[in-house]
């Protein structure tokens, strides 16, 4: 069964982050802190939603995901942030029912597509989204401003 996250969801949806950053070699990254994910994603501004996947009455996977603009098309996209499935429960279709709901969601909301990336490593999810009629898009290169870098430029003088 596929549900929206509620504010009572947030432990679960951090256990879920964190077991992903352990799946992708990452969990030295996770610094999250619930009170920041309720607000965020409950508060009066939302700034991404979950979708959660239960498999017996138990979560067993989640996407998160919020809203982006394509120029060209003039209309919204969803940008899938994260998509996991605890290993135990993999192979159920589980992922599949996620990305389903997402993509149901983007037609009900007149979105031009759907995107997210993938760590290049990753070849069963590479292999599972092509399966689904995903297209890598390898001329694009995403590039990222965080901590020092974001700070000193949002600081610096005037704009220009």
């Amino acid at each position: 069964m596929i549900r929206s996250a509620t504010p009572g969801d947030v432990p679960v949806i951090a256990n879920l982050i964190r077991a992903l950053a352990e799946y992708e070699k990452l969990a030295h990254a996770v610094v999250l802190q619930e009170a920041d994910l309720h607000r965020h994603l409950f508060g009066a501004t939302k700034f991404a939603e979950v979708l959660l996947v239960e498999d017996a009455g138990a979560v067993v996977g989640f996407a998160l995901f919020f809203h982006n603009y394509s120029t060209f098309r003039a209309k919204p996209g969803i940008y899938l942030e994260d998509l996991f499935v605890i290993p135990e429960a993999r192979g159920k279709g589980h992922g599949k029912a996620l990305l389903r709901a997402l993509a149901k969601l983007a037609v009900e909301r007149d979105c031009a597509r759907v995107e997210w990336s993938v760590l290049n490593w990753n070849e069963p999810s590479i292999q599972f989204y092509k399966s689904l009629g995903a297209k890598p898009m390898d001329e694009w290169t995403v590039y990222r401003l965080t901590d020092d870098a974001l700070t000193k430029l949002a600081a610096s003088g005037d704009g220009r």
